[in-house]
């Protein structure tokens, strides 16, 4: 075939796709302009009649960060709603209408909120990030990327080997249960995703979420809510690192004056200050990092054990009954008494001697044994309490208690 040919052949074919296109989008143009043709975005659908069921699913593309001081925690998600618009059905060439944003406005779409966020954020650029479509059988398929802040009651007794259970509640502002009914998409399991590498918690393991259905009750009326229990276990190595091992090195070391003779008195006293504000400072920055509860956490109660060990390490009265002694004797000899030369010092001595410390004191002789054991029976206690109970138990047995009696009054 000449070239002249391929190439009109070519130009032809351009041509009937240009126009096949055209065609279509004519087409396509005038479905929504039908759609548009006497819709009231302000009337939900079936308005008047039965129930509207809006089906969510949740895509978490980045879970954290979770701060224990204002009790919050943040998540990015692809928040997706489907329902059936009866008012949106149409025929054509195409299953699926593909739609901007700009189309959300001109249509009924559900006026959800999250009940326990405290900052919410929808994403605008380089657009707003918004998913619409239409089906032909008039369902729609609305899907935005979100930032939200919820809150996240915190009980903080094992803390750091506690979990919580993080919940994220959202439902309808105004429609109550008999108008609309949130539903999950994807069933009670499979409805909330968290890939494991869009996780970006540093001091957490998510390991799981629970998905339930509650109902509020205002004055309005009864209100259908949606909710996500993300479990959260706590890291123990930051912990570790930074608390525990120094405590239990500054205890060790308190024990050292034990082994100072007791008429070291200022030696003594210098280790036991020192341990004593040690112990001090690592307290205090050890609660940095936590809110102002009320009450003792599980890392309260080692610091205050181990503060308890270093100022038992003060207590011991030898020093003080030999320095008693040695004035008594001072005070005893003659007036121009000379002080007694040493043995080593003395004349026809053929070696130097070396003078004789003072004896062991029985309290430190008991004190080296019985102070060691005891705090090591202490911390096999203590770990064997709180590392052989699940924390997350305790989480769940706050959710059930929510499912339980799910009727919550709020105002409205």
């Amino acid at each position: 075939m000449a070239p002249g040919n391929l190439t009109f052949l070519f130009l032809c074919s351009l041509g009937n796709v240009s126009g096949n296109e055209k065609i279509n989008s004519d087409n396509i143009t005038r479905i929504l302009d039908r759609l548009l043709d006497g819709y009231d975005n302000r009337l939900r659908p079936g308005s008047g009649g039965g129930v509207t069921e809006v089906k969510t699913d949740i895509f978490v593309t980045s879970f954290g960060p979770v701060s224990d001081v204002e009790m919050e925690f943040t998540m990015d998600m692809f928040f997706r709603q489907m329902w059936v618009d009866e008012r949106l059905k149409f025929e054509g060439p195409t299953e699926i209408l593909r739609l901007n944003n700009r189309m959300v406005d001109k249509i009924w779409t559900p006026d959800t909120f999250f009940r326990n966020s405290k900052k919410s954020i929808s994403h605008n650029t380089t657009s707003p990030n918004k998913l619409f479509r239409i089906m032909q059988n008039g369902t729609v398929l609305y899907t935005m990327r979100l930032t939200i802040s919820a809150e996240c009651p915190m009980r903080l007794m094992d803390f750091p080997m506690d979990g919580h259970a993080c919940p994220l509640r959202f439902g309808s502002y105004a429609y109550t249960s008999s108008e609309i009914m949130f539903t999950w998409r994807k069933g009670p399991i499979a409805s909330v995703e968290c890939p494991t590498e869009s996780m970006s918690l540093l001091q957490y393991d998510l390991v799981g979420q629970t998905l339930s259905t509650e109902l509020f009750k205002s004055n309005t009326g009864h209100y259908s809510v949606k909710v996500v229990h993300f479990h959260l276990q706590r890291k123990l190595g930051y912990y570790l690192i930074q608390t525990y091992i120094p405590l239990i090195m500054v205890v060790v070391l308190s024990q050292v004056s034990f082994w100072i003779n007791k008429e070291s008195v200022p030696a003594r006293t210098v280790a036991g200050i020192t341990t004593v504000l040690t112990m001090t400072t690592l307290s205090i920055s050890a609660r940095e990092s936590l809110p102002k509860v009320a009450y003792a956490t599980a890392m309260d109660w080692f610091i205050a054990v181990c503060f308890a060990f270093v100022a038992s390490a003060l207590s011991d009265s030898s020093p003080q009954e030999s320095l008693k002694r040695r004035n008594h004797s001072v005070c005893r000899s003659e007036p121009g008494d000379a002080p007694p030369v040493p043995i080593f010092l003395q004349q026809g001595s053929a070696f130097p001697q070396i003078p004789q410390l003072a004896g062991t004191s029985p309290i430190d002789a008991y004190a080296r044994i019985l102070f060691p054991l005891a705090f090591a029976l202490f911390n096999l206690v203590y770990w064997y309490i709180y590392l052989a109970k699940d924390s997350m138990e305790s989480a769940s047995k706050n959710i059930e208690y929510h499912h339980l009696y799910p009727l919550i009054v709020i105002p409205l």
